[in-house]
């Protein structure tokens, strides 16, 4: 019998995650709003304006000691 020892994907519970998503149509670039040191952040793939949003996503708990927005 084999036992793997990675969490299957039903382990890891989701919540509902503010995020910043890019509004270049050709880009699909998104950000976790917890993980953003501007107030208006811009794409890092394209450069682009981004704008806010939710999105269903693993919960992610963001540690550093250095999370405040400029």
């Amino acid at each position: 019998m084999y036992y793997s020892r990675k969490r299957t994907l039903n382990d890891i519970p989701e919540e509902l995650t503010a995020i910043w998503s890019c509004t270049n149509e050709s880009c699909n670039g998104w950000m976790r709003d917890n993980f953003v040191f501007l107030v208006q952040p811009t794409c890092s793939m394209c450069h682009s304006p981004m704008e806010k949003g939710e999105k269903l996503l693993p919960a992610v708990a963001n540690t550093s000691p250095i999370q405040s927005k400029q």
